[in-house]
């Protein structure tokens, strides 16, 4: 078996949304906020949204974290916008199964430019940091309170 590669994990496109990430920031008017913290390496992350008619019309984040957990959460913003919560949970699933190689394989055509973090299975570890923000949207969609964790 071979090592994996760094170069799997770290794509361009991870790198860039962790230098510029995409939605980040408090959201004037959310109405659904939740917390997540990654006891393993400390990752935390507070993600609002604003539900409207069933529809997420806007979702941003903030927090600290690993260029893989904050790049997760910049591309998991911008994949959520305009979506039901029952959409957002499907493409929850979807991206869960990316990165944990669970035996039904995910559907990349749904995921889009997500398909980036399928490197992230080979590094569990990193798993956790990944999933953390996706975790925590799932959580202010329930109307989350307290902290979501990836334990």
């Amino acid at each position: 078996m071979n090592a994996p590669d760094l170069g799997d994990l770290y794509q361009e496109v991870i790198l860039d949304h962790n230098r510029q990430p995409r939605n980040f920031g408090t959201l004037p008017g959310a109405n659904r906020v939740a917390e997540g913290f990654n006891p393993l390496c400390g990752d935390r992350v507070t993600v609002e949204l604003r539900m409207e008619d069933g529809i997420l019309k806007d979702v941003r984040f903030q927090g600290s974290g690993c260029a893989i957990s904050k790049a997760s959460a910049s591309m998991m913003t911008e994949s959520m916008k305009g979506r039901t919560r029952a959409e957002a949970e499907a493409l929850f699933q979807q991206f869960h199964r990316l990165l944990t190689g669970e035996p039904a394989a995910p559907d990349e055509a749904a995921l889009g430019k997500l398909v980036v973090f399928s490197g992230v299975k080979e590094f569990p570890v990193r798993v956790k940091c990944a999933t953390l923000a996706w975790h925590t949207l799932r959580s202010a969609l329930e109307n989350g309170r307290g902290i979501a964790t990836t334990e």
